[in-house]
């Protein structure tokens, strides 16, 4: 460990993202005192390294480069929240929203409204009127959308007409994660009042992410964040991560606080997570729940395995979709819609997830100019077909010394030729992203683009790089995809539909064929 460049009461320890535990604490045992142990509580994660907050007595003693046994241990707090949300679930009546049970056949059809809508097709107004009717009450409605099919948009126009056709009601929108969040605050900003929107952070969330077109109508004050105290400091759409509404409960806001709450990416969330805005906040019988996501993008991250065989891997989406009839096989549009016009990727890009993993039934209907911008590259082994595989043989994957993360750098000579190809053609480099499966395979890539700055004179730092997580909910014009591995494959199905679909004109996958051969999706 070392100390922190600026704030000197902080300590830093360098250690990659793969498998560290997320938030929490961890304990710091000197070499050679294993008897002495000190307690550090996490202050902030970055995917190389972590800052750690340690009381006085280590940081009276602590030296440069003194060395430490690293011990983690895992955040239980998030954990006790679930369960709290659990218990007030079965107490506070949400049965018929957890497991909804099929309508009577005789019940009348309710007469959907008819809206003014606005940017959204034909595909995308039939949940927007079930939803703004309440059809599937008490049931959640859910919206199936899959890559690129606007998914998020088909929230933020429902959002809209909600607030414009019931104007007293109050609406909690959430996600798993910020990046996720911050999407959609920055969505309906585009289409509402800015008084009306009201984006909230966890107090324990750094003041510098928060993006500069959001500070006005988040909970940013100063150099803190203040949470709500009651229900006169909300506003008409509430917007925050699955986690931070449980501080709704734990501030004793009263259930029915909210009329509707929408949760995005919800594939994504274990279905205790999806229950934290919804316990103790939702009136089961008035209330309405959305839920919007693919079960077939990015799954819940569970490390037990003995947690795993009980079902925890499994989202409330995917459970709903795959044991309650109301939604099996899609028919019934009163509790659930599919969304099938891909509105961002080539059609030839587009091709294989489909056949995977969407039955193919997903339509190709990006604009032709978007589309088809780099059908022309010169650097294309194929004319009109924007596909490359960029063949990296040999033993080439590294793993770093200190933790569980690989790179290769016979990938990343071959991606950085292909940055500089694009840079020729004019490519601007915020319409390129990198993915790649490992934290230090994208140090190692940032670090090469830093020279191709020097180059052409290009702020490499608006390329995006990161792993498949950074990338849900993100488009590119053009993705590269490192694949990094040259014994086994590192994507497994979910990673492998993200990574794919995220591009909308031109994708480059750098990789061994021999190794990826072996995986039934990569042979594809």
């Amino acid at each position: 460990m070392e100390r922190h460049y600026f704030n000197k009461e902080l300590l830093v320890l360098k250690i990659a993202a793969e498998n560290r535990p997320k938030g929490g604490q961890l304990l710091a045992y000197p070499v050679g005192e294993m008897r002495k142990k000190y307690c550090g509580d996490v202050y902030e994660e970055n995917p190389n390294f972590v800052t750690l907050v340690f009381n006085k007595e280590l940081l009276n003693i602590f030296v440069p480069d003194m060395k430490f046994h690293i011990e983690f241990t895992v955040n239980r707090l998030n954990l006790k929240t679930q369960h709290r949300a659990v218990d007030i679930a079965v107490r506070s009546g949400l049965a018929p929203v957890l497991f909804p049970a099929a309508p009577q056949s005789s019940a009348p059809q309710q007469t959907l409204p008819k809206l003014k809508l606005l940017g959204v097709n034909p595909e995308q107004i039939q949940p927007v009127q079930h939803i703004v009717a309440g059809s599937s009450k008490p049931a959640p409605y859910i919206v199936f959308g899959p890559p690129g099919t606007g998914k998020t948009a088909t929230l933020v126009e429902t959002i809209k007409q909600i607030i414009k056709c019931q104007p007293q009601s109050c609406i909690l929108a959430c996600a798993p994660t910020n990046i996720a969040v911050d999407l959609i605050c920055e969505s309906l900003l585009k289409c509402m009042d800015q008084s009306k929107v009201y984006r909230i952070y966890a107090k324990t969330h750094n003041t510098q992410d928060v993006p500069e077109n959001l500070k006005d109508c988040s909970n940013l004050v100063g150099k803190a964040f203040k949470f709500p105290r009651d229900i006169e400091d909300l506003k008409s759409v509430n917007i925050t991560t699955l986690l931070t509404s449980s501080r709704f409960v734990t501030d004793k806001f009263p259930q029915g606080s909210f009329t509707h709450v929408f949760v995005d990416d919800a594939g994504q969330a274990e279905e205790t997570k999806c229950i934290l805005p919804l316990a103790g906040l939702l009136h089961p019988e008035s209330g309405q729940v959305v839920l919007a996501g693919d079960p077939k993008q990015l799954k819940p991250i569970i490390r037990s395995p003995l947690a795993q065989r009980f079902g925890r891997g499994l989202s409330l989406l995917e459970r709903l979709m795959t044991d309650v009839p109301l939604y099996q096989n899609m028919f019934d549009n009163r509790f659930i819609t599919k969304l099938r016009c891909n509105y961002r990727s080539h059609p030839a890009i587009l091709k294989v997830p489909n056949e995977l993993f969407y039955d193919r039934e997903l339509l190709a209907c990006a604009e032709e100019n978007q589309r088809n911008s780099c059908c022309s590259f010169g650097f294309l082994p194929q004319k009109d077909f924007p596909i490359i595989f960029h063949e990296v043989t040999g033993s080439n994957t590294t793993k770093q010394s200190s933790g569980f993360s690989f790179f290769n750098t016979a990938e990343v000579k071959v991606l950085m030729g292909y940055v500089r190809k694009l840079c020729e053609e004019n490519v601007p480099p915020q319409d390129i992203g990198i993915i790649a499966p490992f934290w230090k395979q994208v140090q190692k890539i940032q670090k090469a683009l830093k020279e191709i700055q020097k180059d052409y004179r290009k702020y490499m730092s608006s390329l995006k790089v990161g792993t498949v997580e950074s990338f849900q909910s993100q488009e590119r014009r053009v993705i590269l995809v490192s694949t990094v591995c040259s014994s086994q494959p590192f994507f497994g199905n979910d990673k492998f539909n993200v990574a794919l679909t995220r591009a909308k004109a031109l994708l480059i996958v750098v990789g061994n064929t021999k190794v990826l051969k072996s995986d039934p999706n990569w042979q594809q």
